[in-house]
């Protein structure tokens, strides 16, 4: 008997930030029942649709915000923050018509963000993310003790960073060193790894140019990760080898940072549709 069951299927909106690509869902209007499964699905590149993740666009909780993120590993993990996708969202609810204004407030795990968009004829060209201020107490999820060998900076921006500073970034393994130190002892719920050396530190208060490769919890090498980016802009400023403004050059492209006086970190860069397309969960 021929199976007649409708296999639901989903639209869905593939962005990218410098790379970092993922799978974006307006939950407001459809569902996604299994999020950290259909991660899995959808954001292999063999058999999917081929992703760093998914990111599903909701509603807020708060009357006082305008939408909600939540985000997924290729893993299937969940992220607490993502500035990229977050710049991403600025640029989707924009023209998408969803929203009107140039700052759009985003509930996240780690908090509430505000994205400033710049918007020329109609199209958002880039978003600057207050992402907050960074956090280097060592947090609950860390032992305390580096992972031997290594002489790296704690940062958090509302997630995880182990920031190491190199001579050569091209002589460094990152996939082999990331995953070794992801799964390092020293973290016990896993961590994200940046290389960073720095390629341009001019005298003047320009910005330092810092090459920076990352190994992202969950998903492995990625193009771009805006968190990652401004925690090597905050350790390489706290460390004494760059000021308070930094030109982050990743494998996808530049992400622009400052650490304010005012303590909060921004980070401007783009944001890009890729494609449209429906796809079963």
């Amino acid at each position: 008997m021929t199976d007649t069951t409708t296999i639901k299927k989903i639209p869905f909106t593939k962005m990218q930030g410098a790379g970092n690509d993922y799978i974006y869902v307006n939950t407001l209007l459809y569902s996604v029942p299994d999020p950290e499964a259909t991660a899995i699905k959808w954001s292999d590149r063999h058999f999917g649709i081929g992703s760093d993740g998914l990111v599903l666009i909701g509603a807020p909780k708060s009357k006082e915000n305008d939408f909600s993120m939540r985000i997924f590993n290729a893993d299937g993990s969940e992220a607490m923050m993502c500035g990229n996708a977050s710049r991403c969202i600025g640029k989707y609810v924009y023209e998408r018509g969803l929203f009107k204004g140039d700052t759009v407030r985003l509930e996240t795990l780690s908090g509430v963000k505000v994205l400033k968009l710049h918007i020329e004829d109609g199209h958002v060209k880039s978003v600057t993310v207050d992402m907050g201020e960074p956090a280097f107490e060592v947090p609950a999820q860390f032992t305390g003790t580096k992972p031997a060998g290594t002489d790296g900076t704690f940062v958090s921006m509302g997630n995880p960073h182990y920031v190491n500073f190199v001579d050569d970034i091209k002589e460094i393994d990152v996939a082999g060193l990331g995953k070794q130190l992801e799964f390092s002892p020293s973290f016990p719920e896993r961590c994200n790894i940046e290389f960073a050396q720095i390629t341009a530190h001019p005298a003047s208060s320009a910005a330092t140019s810092i090459r920076t490769r990352v190994w992202e919890r969950g998903s492995g090498i990625t193009w771009a990760c805006g968190t990652g980016a401004c925690a090597t802009a905050v350790a390489a400023a706290k460390t004494g080898r760059a000021g308070r403004r930094s030109d982050i050059v990743m494998d996808g492209g530049t992400l622009h940072i400052e650490w304010g006086d005012d303590n909060h970190v921004r980070m401007t860069g783009p944001a890009e549709f890729v494609f449209d397309g429906e796809k079963e969960c």
